[in-house]
Parts: C-alpha cells; structure tokens; sequence
C-alpha cells in the first residue's frame, strides 16, 4: 500500500513540474516572426470604386497567466513608430486565456507599409511585459499586396 501511495505521490508531483514548466514556458514564449506568436488575420477595405479605404489588423493569443493585452500598439515600418490605440477583450477558455486585439492603422500609415523592407509590432500587458516582433517577408508581401490592390 505505501508503495502505491509513493507511486501516486511521484507521479502527482512529475505531472506538477512537467504541467507548470509547460504553462510557463508557453506564457513565456519565444518567437521569431508576429505569425509564430499569436494568429492575425490583416484585411483592408476598399470603396466602391476599389480605393484603399481602410486596413485593419485583428490578433488573438492564448495565454495560461492572466495578463490581458493593453489597447496599445506600435507598429515599426523600417524604424519609423506608429503608436496605434487597439481595442482588446480577454475571454476565458477553461485554463486558456484568449486575448483579442484589434485595431485600424492609419491612412497616413499605408504608405510606409507599402514601401518598408521591415516590418514589426509591438504590443503590451498589463503585467509590464511587451513583445516586439516583425512580420515575415511572407508575411510583409501579403500585407503589401492587399495594400496595392
């Protein structure tokens, strides 16, 4: 009997780490491009004569931790800042939390986009974490042809 409690105990405690290192890790995770970090789906609008008339950028991240994003966002075109006001919701999903953000760039903004090599975002918590990523070059010429078209 007590070495199926010890057993128990071992596996409870391994399952513990094994459970806190992965939530820590994913909360804490490191990517290379904005597409590895969290889902976006960038779309524009046209009018009805086909001319750019809006570009909007929508972006959701999980996260284990309860820091929820800040309507805040920077967006860095060759090392040119554009700080951006965001509206973001937190939803909770079981254990996950799905931060949702979204915001307009601004006309003024399409330009730089449309001629910029290199393009990051930044975005902030309220726990005083920030993350700064660029988009892909897939990624880049993506925005860049909706953009043009």
């Amino acid at each position: 009997m007590q070495k199926f409690l010890l057993g128990i105990g071992v596996i409870l405690i391994l399952s513990g780490i094994f459970g806190t290192s992965y939530i820590w890790h994913h909360d804490h995770r490191e990517a290379e491009s904005l597409d590895k970090y969290a889902t976006t789906d960038f779309q524009v609008g046209r009018d009805i004569y086909g001319e750019l008339e809006s570009a909007t950028l929508s972006l959701w991240d999980y996260r284990y931790d309860k820091a929820q994003l800040l309507p805040k966002v920077i967006l860095i075109t060759d090392g040119a800042p554009w700080e951006i006001d965001a509206v973001t919701k937190q939803t909770q999903q079981g254990m996950l939390n799905e931060n949702k953000l979204f915001f307009h760039f601004p006309r003024s903004s399409f330009k730089d986009i449309l001629n910029a090599k290199k393009v990051r975002l930044k975005i902030y918590y309220d726990n005083g974490q920030s993350i700064e990523l660029p988009l892909t070059k897939n990624e880049l010429l993506s925005w860049q042809r909706k953009l043009r078209w």
